[in-house]
């Protein structure tokens, strides 16, 4: 890439229709974000060069923190260098709570990296399957269990079904824990992600690991619960005190995108109403693809060559929409493509021509 991430971007000198990536309200370009960034840069320089619990934290990591706490309407927040480890940090902050984990089986990486090694009791369940996740649970000795689930799936675009999770984490005395990378500042009336999406906000017993590297814009994981379990991780986690602390301009981008969600939640009408048009489009187009309700529509198909096909011809046509070769869990090969807020109605018309055309030349047997 040549330039800032946006609907559109340049390659090699040349104009492409984004259709990839994650920043699903234009927050990473955002003017009010760069230039928010801009002025930290000039007052604080590029780098604290320190961690958290040193001479790491300024000013502004605690009005990160404050702002959110006070958009995820919970006591505290604690912001740390990457959102791929918040689930590793509520693991081993709820240790000593569980004493067996249940796991979506299409779960994220971060989530597989995160589940203790001296942790032998957990099981998967069958992707976004409540049925199969009851039938494990009473089957199991567990006391205490611990359910894990991605809120929106990365690659398939699917809403986890909390309003049936949940319950049985009730039922069966089990924490829910709930990756939301996806969802923050998408789902809910409000942004605040899936469990708000549920009416689920402030559910006992459910709690979030999130980032500010998709709908936020900007670069960071943070973790909002209650004071007690914020203080432990500040006091306790080996990550979070020897880790060095976010970068000013990165923190400063952080606080300017949490206020943009409150500001302007026309952005999420937009981007959901362009995810609608791209998935009734290719649904129209009898394309395979999973998911409703979110800015991820995947195209799924039996056979990598078809994928990296699609891929490649949308890129000759000035459109990127990456392949992606995920067999493993799902089966199924992927050109995934993701809505943003910022995309125009000649853009997805463009896409749905593209992906038209294409399909014309391919016929329907591989998808």
């Amino acid at each position: 890439m040549q330039g800032n991430t946006g609907n559109y971007i340049s390659l090699y000198g040349k104009p492409y229709s984004c259709f990839a990536g994650n920043d699903y309200l234009g927050f990473a370009s955002h003017p009010d974000v760069i230039q928010a960034a801009a002025l930290a840069l000039e007052k604080y320089g590029v780098n604290f060069s320190a961690s958290r619990k040193t001479t790491g934290t300024s000013d502004i990591h605690l009005e990160l923190e404050r702002l959110l706490a006070e958009f995820k309407g919970q006591e505290a927040a604690v912001v740390f260098a990457s959102g791929y480890m918040g689930n590793k940090l509520l693991f081993e902050n709820l240790k000593g709570r569980y004493d067996a984990i249940f796991v979506d089986s299409m779960a994220h990486p971060s989530i597989l990296d995160g589940i203790p090694r001296d942790l032998s009791n957990f099981s998967f369940y069958h992707h976004c399957d409540p049925d199969h996740l009851e039938k494990l649970l009473k089957k199991s000795k567990s006391n205490c269990p611990l359910i894990v689930t991605d809120g929106i799936f990365a690659l398939t675009g699917e809403i986890a079904p909390l309003d049936q999770i949940y319950p049985l984490a009730t039922i069966y005395n089990a924490i829910l824990l709930v990756d939301d990378a996806h969802a923050t500042g998408v789902l809910g009336k409000s942004g605040k992600g899936t469990p708000e999406h549920f009416n689920l906000g402030h559910a006992p017993g459910l709690y979030q690991s999130e980032t500010m590297s998709k709908a936020l814009g900007a670069y960071g994981g943070f973790i909002a619960a209650d004071g007690a379990l914020v203080q432990k991780i500040r006091s306790e986690s080996a990550f979070y005190g020897a880790s060095t602390a976010l970068p000013p301009p990165l923190v400063a981008a952080g606080c300017t995108s949490v206020k943009l969600i409150g500001q302007q939640a026309e952005l999420r009408e937009t981007l959901m109403q362009n995810a609608e048009l791209i998935r009734n489009g290719i649904k129209n187009l009898e394309f395979s693809t999973t998911g409703e309700g979110t800015p991820i529509v995947p195209l799924l198909f039996n056979n990598w060559q078809d994928a990296k096909s699609l891929s490649g011809y949308l890129k000759e046509n000035g459109m990127i929409a990456p392949a992606l070769d995920y067999p493993v869990k799902t089966g199924k090969f992927i050109v995934r493509i993701t809505a943003s807020s910022n995309h125009c109605s000649e853009q997805i018309e463009n896409l749905l021509d593209t992906l038209k055309k294409w399909r014309n030349k391919h016929g329907r047997d591989n998808h």
